[in-house]
């Protein structure tokens, strides 16, 4: 209110068409459920990468809260620090990169999350891609560039561990020799990103996101049997596909945020499908560290598509009975 007169600027209002839900969650408790959920997979990366998961971390949430807390003093907006989004976003960043980066690689990445994907495009709930795997996709081009035009220094492997990680095994098309079996895949691994060492981890997260409501089992369900069947198709190891990488990460924890997914159940289940497509078809005939990032941020672009031509069905709408059968 200023001089009597109310500031537009300073209220939002959203109209939509009835019916209206109403819903004691908000943003805060959502995100939060989230941060929750992560903990089994950040207690399983610290126990296996120790320090090095511990200053990445924690150096993506402060270099996340620090952006977002700039950005929106500059745009003038009210800071919203308290809502978890940039806390949650800032642990995504760190989790999606491996742990042998350098502390300060990981704060640009989540800068770019934060500061470009997310603020610049308005805030929560107006940003198309997922921040956090923006970051990370820029900084894996980034790396890429740095490393043709520096090639005598290296900013740091964004494939993981010194070691071959079990995406160097489906590039070399052959899973025989050295590699994690499927109960060390499923238990725990040392190998690729940070949130790639433990398959059930991810689940026990995933299952309180279904728990407490967040997400369905329509996107994962879908991405997951896609990768599967077609992996079997291609003659690949479908088991070892859904289980090696960040495709049960991505198809519980990224594939389904909420504003960057279809909010159709029809569209959801033909967005995860394509997003399974991506991941095989990037995985064998591209580069394999990445590709369920560059998957579902290619499914994040098709989200308008998803929501414009998949129509739900009208809520309370009956099938129209002629006046003639009625009579009979």
């Amino acid at each position: 209110m200023k001089g009597g007169e109310i500031c537009m600027a300073d209220r939002e209002f959203i109209m939509s068409v009835p019916p209206h839900i109403v819903s004691k969650d908000e943003v805060g408790s959502a995100m939060r459920d989230v941060a929750i959920a992560l903990m089994p997979v950040i207690v399983v990366a610290i126990g296996f990468f120790r320090l090095y998961a511990i200053v990445n971390l924690a150096a993506c949430v402060v270099a996340a809260i620090c952006s977002e807390w700039v950005m929106r003093k500059l745009m003038k907006r009210s800071v919203t620090i308290d809502d978890f989004s940039a806390i949650v976003t800032g642990l995504f960043v760190g989790l999606l990169l491996p742990p042998a980066v350098p502390f300060w690689y990981a704060m640009i990445g989540t800068v770019i999350a934060v500061a470009i994907v997310k603020e610049l495009m308005g805030g929560l709930g107006r940003n198309m891609f997922n921040p956090a795997l923006f970051g990370f996709v820029s900084m894996l081009v980034i790396s890429r560039f740095w490393a043709m035009a520096n090639a005598s220094y290296s900013l740091g492997s964004l494939d993981g561990v010194t070691t071959a990680t079990p995406l160097t095994f489906i590039k070399g098309g052959s899973l025989a020799g050295v590699r994690p079996g499927y109960l060390e895949l499923f238990l725990g691994h040392a190998g690729g990103a940070v949130a790639e060492v433990s398959v059930l981890a991810v689940l026990v997260g995933a299952a309180y996101l279904m728990y407490k409501g967040h997400i369905t089992w329509h996107i994962p369900a879908s991405i997951i049997g896609t990768v599967f069947i077609l992996s079997a198709i291609l003659g690949q190891n479908p088991l070892y596909m859904i289980l090696a990488g960040g495709v049960m990460l991505g198809s519980f924890f990224m594939a389904t945020d909420w504003v960057t997914s279809p909010d159709c159940r029809v569209a959801q289940v033909l967005y995860g499908v394509l997003i399974g497509v991506l991941i095989v078809v990037i995985r064998l005939y591209a580069a394999p560290t990445g590709a369920v990032a560059y998957s579902i941020l290619i499914g994040n672009a098709c989200t308008p598509l998803f929501n414009r031509f998949v129509v739900r069905k009208t809520f309370g709408k009956v099938k129209a009975t002629p006046v003639a059968e009625v009579a009979r």
